[in-house]
């Protein structure tokens, strides 16, 4: 698997940013579609039990309003299953998530939740919607979601992304071997967590790897130098790595 290398733009900390002082702007639905015009290939939104960031409202906006596949991120609840059988993304990716979190600490445990994970998986794979599911770049979480039979994993890049020298190309090599694996097996790889301007290009590089998502940077960068300018940029970095 080579060639174009998708871009998902995580607009969440749009909605964190809108929400702290309870206005209606930002508003990440514009982000979205400001993204989609500079080239990102899909969006990313987590709605979270605790309506942190990401609504309801924004969900159902974002599925009528984008011109680009929406990336539903959800816990595996049968709230959040609710919500994406009525909307139908294009996508859910079933990720972690723990009310004390700042952000998703780590991957899914797919190989010790395989029962409880299945039926969503099933659930959705039902209703039409490609599942995926975020994991560590490790052989145990692969085989299991073999056998969970999702087409898709999201590989956590977050250890990768603090970990320096030695370290880093160690942990690098971890993903790409995880990322050879699930592509061996017929599943397509994805990646994402911490990745900025400085360290996406060895990531992206991992030829097997067909989707990067990224989000609290390209929100960060933005508030230097706009959206648009920011998601062309990491583009263009995506690109030059293939």
């Amino acid at each position: 698997m080579s060639g174009h290398l998708r871009l998902g733009v995580n607009i969440d900390h749009v909605a964190t940013v809108r929400n702290a002082r309870g206005a209606g702007y930002p508003d990440p639905v514009r982000a979205g579609l400001l993204a989609a015009k500079a080239g990102a290939d899909g969006i990313t939104a987590h709605l979270r039990e605790d309506r942190r960031h990401i609504t309801d409202d924004d969900i159902a906006r974002l599925c009528a309003e984008l011109p680009v596949p929406l990336n539903f991120e959800m816990a595996a609840t049968e709230e959040m299953l609710a919500i994406a059988m009525k909307h139908r993304p294009h996508a859910a990716c079933i990720v972690p998530e723990k009310r004390e979190e700042r952000t998703t600490e780590g991957g899914l445990d797919a190989a010790g939740q395989h029962n409880h994970l299945a039926y969503y998986c099933e659930k959705l794979r039902d209703a039409g919607v490609r599942v995926s599911l975020f994991i560590e770049p490790d052989p145990a979480q692969i085989e299991a979601a073999i056998r969970l039979g999702a087409p898709v994993v999201e590989f956590h890049t977050g250890r990768y992304a603090h970990l320096e020298g030695a370290e880093q190309v160690t942990e690098l090599k971890r993903v790409a071997d995880a990322a050879a694996l699930a592509a061996k097996n017929g599943i397509e790889p994805h990646a994402g967590h911490g990745l900025t301007f400085d360290n996406v290009q060895p990531i992206a590089a991992i030829p097997q790897i067909a989707e990067l998502n990224i989000g609290h940077f390209l929100v960060g960068e933005a508030i230097f130098t706009g959206l648009e300018a920011a998601v062309q940029r990491m583009r263009a970095l995506m690109g030059a790595a293939r």
